[in-house]
Formats: structure tokens, sequence, C-alpha cells
């Protein structure tokens, strides 16, 4: 059985949304994760190039307001959120190692 996969959204509360399936991908709904994944790394990727342009052109240092850096720092806020979550879906699905366990610490322990 596969691990259950985590969505790239919440539920109404703010709680975290997971698919359990064959572990294949191949869902309906699991497709329609992947292009949310998808759209919310392209988003992050140009937003990082426009907080690059707004914060690194010396032309602009005299022209970036307050409440602009406060809506870039929002804005990049958000987007680190949704990439650090699609980091963990994706790291939680990656196969263990051949011989790996939970019980790591039981392997580490000397008895002196």
């Amino acid at each position: 059985m596969s691990r259950p996969r985590l969505l790239p959204w919440s539920n109404v509360d703010g709680n975290p949304c997971y698919l359990l399936g064959d572990g294949t991908g191949s869902s309906y709904l699991s497709r329609v994760a992947d292009n949310v994944e998808s759209v919310q790394l392209d988003m992050a990727e140009e937003l990082l190039n426009h907080a690059a342009d707004l914060l690194c052109d010396s032309d602009s240092d005299s022209k970036t307001t307050s409440p602009q850096l406060r809506f870039l720092a929002a804005r990049l806020t958000e987007a680190l959120r949704d990439v650090h979550r699609i980091a963990c879906s994706r790291g939680a699905r990656l196969a263990l190692p051949d011989g790996d366990d939970d019980d790591d610490d039981d392997d580490e322990r000397t008895d002196d």
C-alpha cells in the first residue's frame, strides 16, 4: 500500500488534505494535484524574478515603497509555504532504500 499524498491545498478549516491512492499517480485527483503543483511552482519562480528585479535594481531602490515591500514579503511567504508543501509531499512519496526502517534509533545504540 502506498503512503497518503499530501495535496497542494487545504480544507476549509486550513487543515491538510491527503489522497489515498494506489501509488501510481494515475487518478484524476492526482493529475489535478500535479497541475496545481506545477502552477504553484511556476508562480513562485515568477515571483522570485519579480523580487529580484524589485530588490536588486539600483534605480528602484528609491522608488520601492514600504507597502510594496510588505506586499512582496506576503506573496513570497505564500509561495514559500506552497513550495514547502510540495517538497514535503514529494519527499514523503519517495521510496525508502531496502533495509531502511523507522527504528533506526535501535541500530545506533550500544550496550556499555
